[in-house]
């Protein structure tokens, strides 16, 4: 896909989580592509070291991490590991996200803490760790993916809504926190509609690609929302396919 949002990375560097695969590939690869050195944090170490020598097939420089995001001592770790090696993340994409298909009276605790500490706990942890180092620096980057379902619920989503609703809460927090704080970060919420990712297709393998957008779309929003000069400052972002369900 051709984008229309030509953003000049050189010299900066991106952590982006759930990297290895969907949409976490397709902002990948529109980081790497733009000269930024990535990081492709994932738990499945096989789709982050495939998709990182792809690029570097193409000249690009990304680098695989393995990171279950859950674990908030494994995400500080990341972090000043890339301290002590003189790497600062600049840009920080949370994308990682699960979901469990079931009504609320189905989910076992399990199930529930898995969705809510994935999708709402682990970016809080990434947040934590990314923005600390941001203001030290006095600049920065910060996009969390959300969801429709922060907006709009629907059933069989109940942790999923749960958890998005939360971060869509912290986002715009933290966004006032830096226009107070350090207004060189920007921090910015994207709300993603449907996707032809195996985020979707692997839980409704029917599903209608025709009310489903590319991840590149979204991917390429991540992009624009990085694209904004330092006077002004993107809070949220809201990308769905034209006959999204779910939207308004």
């Amino acid at each position: 896909m051709n984008s229309g949002v030509q953003v000049g990375l050189e010299g900066r560097r991106a952590l982006v989580t759930g990297g290895g695969r969907g949409l976490g590939a397709a902002i990948v690869r529109r980081l790497a592509r733009s000269g930024a050195e990535v990081i492709v944090a994932d738990v499945r170490e096989d789709l982050a070291k495939e998709l990182c020598e792809s690029l570097t097939g193409e000249g690009c420089r990304a680098f695989p991490v393995v990171l279950d995001v859950r674990d908030a001592e494994a995400v500080a770790e990341v972090f000043r590991d890339l301290d002590e090696t003189g790497q600062p993340v600049d840009i920080l994409v949370n994308n990682a996200a699960v979901d469990v298909t079931k009504a609320v009276k189905e989910l076992t605790a399990e199930e529930m803490t898995r969705v809510v500490t994935t999708n709402l706990l682990a970016p809080m942890y990434l947040c934590r760790e990314g923005y600390r180092r941001m203001m030290a620096r006095g600049g920065g980057h910060i996009v969390n993916i959300l969801s429709t379902a922060a907006l709009r619920t629907w059933t069989e989503a109940g942790p999923y809504a749960a958890a998005k609703t939360g971060l869509r809460a912290f986002t715009h927090t933290l966004f006032k926190e830096a226009q107070r704080d350090c207004p060189g970060i920007g921090v910015t919420g994207v709300v993603a509609g449907g996707m032809e990712t195996p985020f979707i297709m692997d839980r409704f393998p029917d599903t209608d690609v025709a009310v489903l957008q590319s991840p590149e779309i979204v991917a390429d929003t991540v992009m624009y929302a990085l694209s904004v000069p330092p006077g002004s400052a993107l809070a949220e972002l809201v990308v769905v396919p034209r006959r999204e369900t779910s939207w308004p």
